[in-house]
């Protein structure tokens, strides 16, 4: 590890590497040596808003984001070092993947931003999944795309250009229309022998009677797929001053190609090659198994991605998973507050996980739960509403309230991995990240349970996607000739990493197992929600 003089002159040399990552409810970044050890990080707490029945966010709060977390992590080193930031060699842009993003010749946004996280595609994926043989999810760039001609909106003709978030930062700041091929293969199936867009798919979507009516063919519209190591540009200097409005960076930086947060999770948890996979739990939850054959069939609920260099990824993506954990614990929080108890985020989450470790039973106590905040792909959800579900006989304390929020988190891509075990697709190790891992033991014995496999944790596990982003980009920087991904990280990032695995408690498995069944049971009370309790714009 680098003493802090040393890590002082490598700040002042511009020998440090950049991670940036938009998430669903934070734009965090994080600022790394060569030797990958996170020297500061900055951060901007955001959330999507509910326009016109469309999740979006502002572009203003796309810039306002960047350069609030960049700022943060400038005073940051600013604090610790006493220098300033003026140059960086490498950098990298990531976001959370999918949505729709669609700009004219004059480089205007057509539409406001359309995220994963909307629901509204159920047409047109249904229709593309049978034209290409291929499960083409709704939250894909695609699906977005061919519903909205399907819808006759105005703007299609218009379209010059269609990107994903962490593509159209990237193509900000460096001028350069690219992509990583990760967060293309959200965007349009890839062939994963050539590295690009499947060729036979592209030419049956030209194809299309209500696509010709058009004067763009999808192939020339979409930004071009890399793998990893690939140079994707370098920061301009109008790309300069939008990620540091001060003046004081200086443009040249080496940039990654821009990934989507699932790649920059398989790099974070060291989950590249074949037989590994990893689970990302946030907002959304997703599974990443990289695949050794293909599936014996197409699956509405498995979507087929790749990692970073290309390699075909089951995916099992669900859009809710700890939103309503956190409004609990917050709950509680405010209630500390309102008996003058002073107690940290960290002592909270302690306490109440605590609690649904060992002061719950197995099965949550009879209580049950949908933390839907969106609609839901895997359980054909349309829309959101978060619901508490119990019993008169039900338990009701904090241990099973707890208990039953982390399964309920676990709930929907449970019912997605179970195809993958009758497929018999098979891994040498599950590695989970997200901040629920930040509170030690409890999230990952219970989500060991859920899958009934062993789940690993890495030291680095909170670090997630802004750093998996700063290592892609140092890869690039510092790559040996026909040195890959897989070794890069393997023999030198992760070559000293510390992890633990769990395994999972029979006890605990056959609990998840009960509450899975009053969970599955229970989804007509939330159609029937919905039906009785329409959307409500939110304010802003």
């Amino acid at each position: 590890m680098m003493t802090h003089e040393e890590t002082m002159q490598a700040i002042k040399a511009g020998n440090i590497a950049l991670g940036v990552e938009f998430g669903s409810t934070t734009v965090k970044a994080v600022l790394t040596t060569e030797d990958f050890k996170t020297i500061a990080s900055g951060s901007y707490e955001w959330d999507n808003n509910f326009q016109d029945g469309l999740w979006t966010y502002a572009v203003a709060d796309i810039w306002l984001g960047l350069q609030t977390a960049y700022a943060n992590l400038q005073k940051q080193i600013h604090d610790n070092y006493s220098v300033a930031i003026t140059s960086i060699k490498t950098m990298g842009f990531s976001a959370m993947m999918h949505g729709y993003l669609a700009f004219d010749k004059n480089n205007q946004l057509l539409v406001p931003f359309r995220t994963w996280r909307n629901a509204i595609t159920g047409e047109s994926a249904s229709e593309l999944t049978k034209l290409f043989n291929f499960n083409i999810p709704q939250r894909w760039s695609v699906a977005h795309l061919y519903q909205a001609i399907l819808n006759q909106e105005t703007h299609v003709k218009n379209i010059d250009f269609l990107t994903t978030l962490a593509g159209y930062v990237h193509w900000q700041l460096t001028d350069e229309k690219v992509i990583g091929i990760g967060d293309a293969s959200g965007m349009f199936p890839i062939d994963e022998k050539t590295g690009a867009y499947n060729q036979l798919m592209l030419d049956q979507f030209n194809s299309l009677k209500s696509v010709q009516q058009y004067n763009w063919q999808i192939d020339n519209i979409l930004p071009k797929p890399l793998k990893a190591g690939g140079n994707a540009g370098h920061l301009t200097e109008k790309g300069a001053k939008l990620l540091d409005p001060t003046g004081h960076l200086t443009a040249g930086a080496i940039i990654a190609p821009p990934e989507g947060d699932a790649g920059t999770g398989m790099v974070a948890t060291n989950s590249v090659k074949k037989r590994t996979g990893n689970i990302s739990v946030g907002t959304s939850i997703f599974s990443m198994i990289v695949l050794e054959k293909n599936l014996e069939h197409v699956y509405s609920n498995i979507d087929i991605v790749t990692t970073p260099t290309g390699l075909p990824v089951a995916m099992v993506h669900a859009n809710n998973s700890a939103s309503d954990l956190n409004a609990w614990s917050k709950l509680f929080a405010q209630f500390a507050k309102l008996i003058g108890c002073d107690i940290s985020t960290s002592q909270l989450y302690q306490t109440l996980f605590d609690a649904a470790l060992n002061d719950a039973e197995p099965d949550a106590g009879g209580l049950s739960g949908y933390g839907y905040y969106s609609g839901e792909n895997i359980t054909a959800i349309p829309e959101g509403r978060p619901l508490l579900v119990r019993q008169p006989d039900s338990n009701f304390t904090i241990g099973n309230l707890m208990r039953m929020h982390l399964f309920t988190a676990f709930g929907a891509i449970k019912i997605g991995m179970r195809i993958l075990e009758d497929e018999q697709v098979l891994t040498d190790n599950i590695v989970a990240q997200g901040g629920v891992f930040k509170t030690p033991i409890v999230a990952q014995k219970l989500l060991s349970a859920a899958l009934n496999t062993d789940i690993t944790v890495m030291k680095t596990a909170g670090e997630g996607g802004p750093w998996g982003m700063a290592i892609l980009s140092l890869y690039v920087a510092n790559k040996r000739t026909d040195e890959t991904l897989d070794d890069f990280l393997s023999q030198v990032v992760f070559a000293n990493e510390k992890s633990e695995t769990l395994s999972p408690d029979p006890i605990d498995v056959a609990g998840f197992e009960s509450f899975m069944t009053r969970y599955v049971a229970g989804l007509d009370i939330e159609l029937a929600a919905i039906k009785t309790l329409p959307s409500q714009k939110r304010k802003e």
